[in-house]
C-alpha cells in the first residue's frame, strides 16, 4: 500500500482529518486539484494586496462556545495568531444597523430597539436559547458530529440536564419558523431571523431545522468571531505544516478521477494523470454529487443512492466581488463584516455580505488602502460557452454588486483603486463546488443533520467529511467533520482518538488590533521570522514569472515558508531542485523585479530551509 489513508479534498475538512491523523503517524496523503490547500479558506495576491478566496467570518477559536478550531489546533500542539473582532458582525436592515455584540443581553436591547413591540419576547427567547446551548454545547464539550456520537456519552450529557435535551432534541423534527412562533407576533422580526438563517444555513426559517436555528442563534456570539492574524493564508497552512512535518504528502494540482474497487471495497484512487495510489483506508472531502456521479463506478452504488445524491437541493450560486478601495471611504464605525439587507421581504440579489478584513488586519494592503470582498447570491443563468456574453454578464454583474455597496458606503464606485469578479464558474473552476454553489446541498428540513451524507459510508474503510455531511456549512462544522472522521479512522485501527480533556494546553494567541506588519512573526527568532518575511513577499502567482514552466515550485515554497512550515518547503524544493545559478535566474524573473522593484530573496530563502531543514 502507498498510504495508510488518502484524503480527498484538500479543503479545511480534509486537511484537519489529515493533520491529525498524520500527528497520530499514520502515512497520509492529501490530493487536491488546486495548486494552494484550503478550498474556500486561503489568499490569492494582486500586486501587494492579500485577498481572502471566500471564508474569512471565522467561528470556534474562543474559550467558549463551539470552539472547534480551538480544539484541533490543541490537539494537533501548533500555535496560530489570531485576531478577535469586537463585534461579531453588523447587519444593516431597513436603514438601521444592528451590531451583533459577543454579550446576548446587549444584542438583545439592540434589537428591541429595531422591534420596541417584541422587546419583551427578545429577551425571553435569548435568555432560552442561551440556556439551553450553554446546557447542550457547553457545560459537556463534544467535538464530535451528531451520526459519530457515543450513546454512553450522550446519555450522560442528557441527564445532567433532562429538560434542555428533550427540547433541543425536539427541535430535530420542526422548522425554525415554528421555533420562532413560540416568542414572536411581529411579521417584520420574522423577516429578519430569515436574513440570519440565510447566512447561516442558506435557508430561510420556514425551511432551516429549528435545531440548527437554536443553536447558531446563540454560538456565534458567545464563541465570537475570528481571523487568522496575516489572512487567512495561516489556517489551512498550519494544518498543512503538521501533515508534512509528520511525513504527509501534499499532492496538489491532482485531481482524483476515479476510486478505485477492490473485492467490493474501495481500495485507492485514480489521478488524472494516470496514477494510482493505493490505501486501506480513504477519506472524501467533497461534494456529495461529485462522489456518486463521478468517483464512484455506477456498478458499486444503487439507483437509490446515486438518485439520493443527485436529489440534494444545492445552495445558491454565488459571486465573489473583490476590490480595493480608498482608506477613507469606509468609516471609523464600520464593522470588519458587514450584512447588507437590500429586500427585507425575500432573498434576492441585493443581499450581500461585505467583508473589510483590513479594518482589524492592516497586513492585507497599503496605509491609505482597504480591501473588500462581498459575496452574494446570483440567481442569472449563466451561458460559459459563449465567451462574449460570458464577459458582458460579469461587468452587469460587478456593476451591480458595485451599486449595493454605493448605498452602504457612498462614492464606491470611483474610490475602487482595484476590482475583479468571480462568477459561479470561478468557484467551481478552483473549489470542485458544483454551480458555485458555495455551501453545498442547502440545509433544509428534509435534507439536513442525518438527511445527509454520514461519516460512515456504505463500506467501512470510506468516510466522508465537509459541508455535504452532517454537520453542513461553516469553518468550525466543517472542521468538526474532519475530526470526526479522523477519529472514525483512529478507533477502526484501536489507535488513540482525540477526545477533549479538562486542562488541554491553550496554543490559540489572541493578538491586539489592528494587527499591523511590523508585529508579523514577533514569537519567532528574529533570523527565522525574517526569512518567512521575505518569503511572506511572493504574490504566490498563478503562472509564475521566476521559475516558468519548470518544475520547480517556487511559489509552494514560498507558501509554505511563510508559515513557518520549513519540513514541508524542503521537501517541495528537492522534488526539483536546481543549482544557484538557475536560482539565481529565477530571482532575476520574479515578478516583482519586472516591475522594478526588489525581488523575492528566492536564493536565500532555499539556502535557509536547506540548512535549517537539512
Amino acid at each position: 500500500m502507498d498510504y495508510d489513508v488518502i484524503v480527498i479534498g484538500g479543503g479545511l475538512s480534509g486537511l484537519t482529518a489529515a493533520s491529525l491523523l498524520a500527528k497520530r503517524d499514520l502515512k497520509v496523503a492529501v490530493i487536491d486539484k488546486n495548486k494552494n490547500p484550503g478550498g474556500t479558506c486561503g489568499i490569492f495576491k494582486r500586486g501587494s494586496v492579500t485577498f481572502d478566496v471566500g471564508a474569512a467570518m471565522l467561528y470556534g477559536f474562543g474559550e467558549k462556545g463551539f470552539n472547534a478550531h480551538r480544539f484541533v489546533f490543541n490537539c494537533l500542539e501548533e500555535p496560530i495568531d489570531i485576531i478577535q473582532h469586537d463585534l461579531l458582525y453588523c447587519v444593516n436592515f431597513k436603514g438601521k444597523r444592528i451590531p451583533f455584540w459577543p454579550d446576548v443581553s446587549q444584542f438583545a436591547e439592540e434589537l428591541s430597539d429595531v422591534f420596541p413591540s417584541q422587546k419583551e419576547n427578545i429577551h425571553r427567547f435569548y435568555t432560552d436559547m442561551l440556556k439551553m446551548y450553554n446546557h447542550v454545547m457547553v457545560d459537556t464539550p463534544s467535538y464530535v458530529t451528531a451520526d459519530e456520537t457515543d450513546p454512553k456519552t450522550a446519555l450522560k450529557s442528557v441527564t445532567k440536564h433532562p429538560v434542555s435535551y428533550i427540547k433541543f432534541l425536539g427541535y430535530l423534527f420542526r422548522n425554525a419558523k415554528s421555533l420562532l412562533d413560540k416568542y414572536f407576533t411581529d411579521p417584520e422580526i420574522y423577516k429578519f431571523f430569515d436574513k440570519l438563517t440565510s447566512t447561516y444555513c442558506y435557508a430561510t426559517v420556514e425551511e432551516a431545522p429549528a435545531v440548527l436555528a437554536a443553536v447558531m442563534f446563540v454560538d456565534n456570539h458567545l464563541g465570537g468571531s475570528y481571523y487568522p492574524a496575516g489572512s487567512t493564508l495561516f489556517l489551512p497552512g498550519k494544518l498543512e505544516k503538521v501533515i508534512e512535518e509528520n511525513g504527509g504528502d501534499m499532492l496538489l494540482e491532482s485531481e482524483v478521477t476515479s476510486l478505485l474497487f477492490e473485492d467490493g471495497k474501495p481500495a485507492g484512487v485514480r489521478i488524472d494523470n494516470g496514477k494510482v495510489l493505493e490505501a486501506p483506508h480513504i477519506i472524501y472531502s467533497g461534494t456529495v454529487w461529485n462522489l456518486y456521479e463521478k468517483l464512484i463506478d455506477p456498478q458499486y452504488t444503487t439507483p437509490k443512492r446515486r438518485d439520493w445524491a443527485r436529489g440534494q437541493i444545492p445552495t445558491h450560486p454565488s459571486l465573489v466581488l473583490y476590490a480595493v478601495v480608498d482608506r477613507d471611504l469606509v468609516p471609523e464605525d464600520t464593522a470588519p463584516i458587514e450584512m447588507l439587507v437590500g429586500n427585507p421581504d425575500r432573498l434576492d440579489e441585493s443581499e450581500v455580505t461585505a467583508y473589510i478584513l483590513s479594518i482589524d488586519d492592516r497586513t492585507l494592503c497599503q496605509e491609505d488602502e482597504h480591501t473588500v470582498i462581498a459575496i452574494g447570491p446570483t440567481f442569472e443563468k449563466w451561458d460559459y460557452s459563449d465567451k462574449a456574453s460570458y464577459e458582458k454578464m460579469k461587468a452587469r454583474e460587478q456593476e451591480r454588486l458595485v451599486s449595493v455597496l454605493e448605498k452602504r458606503f457612498p462614492g464606491f464606485s470611483t474610490s475602487i483603486r482595484y476590482a475583479e469578479l468571480a462568477t459561479p464558474c470561478t468557484i467551481e473552476r478552483y473549489t470542485m463546488k458544483n454551480g458555485g454553489a458555495i455551501a453545498g446541498p442547502k440545509q433544509m428540513m428534509g435534507q439536513h443533520m442525518f438527511h445527509r451524507l454520514h461519516t460512515r459510508t456504505e463500506w467501512d474503510n470510506l468516510f466522508c467529511c465537509g459541508e455535504s455531511t452532517v454537520m453542513g456549512t461553516g469553518t468550525p462544522t466543517v472542521t468538526t467533520s474532519g475530526l470526526s472522521a479522523a477519529n472514525a479512522v483512529l478507533k477502526k485501527l484501536g489507535k488513540e482518538m482525540f477526545v477533549y480533556r479538562e486542562g488541554m494546553k491553550n496554543y490559540i494567541r489572541l493578538v491586539d488590533k489592528p494587527f499591523t506588519k511590523s508585529r508579523l512573526y514577533e514569537t519567532y527568532p528574529e533570523k527565522e521570522g525574517n526569512i518567512m518575511k521575505k518569503a511572506l513577499k511572493c504574490r504566490l502567482c498563478e503562472n509564475p514569472t521566476c521559475a516558468r514552466r519548470s518544475s520547480t515550485d517556487i511559489p509552494g515554497i514560498m507558501r509554505r515558508v511563510a508559515v513557518g512550515n520549513f519540513a514541508g518547503a524542503r521537501k517541495c524544493w528537492l522534488k526539483s531542485a536546481v543549482d544557484m545559478a538557475t536560482l539565481e535566474r529565477y530571482e532575476n524573473s520574479c515578478i516583482y523585479a519586472l516591475e522594478n522593484d526588489s525581488a523575492v530573496s528566492i536564493k536565500e530563502i532555499v539556502s535557509y530551509i536547506s540548512e535549517v531543514s537539512g
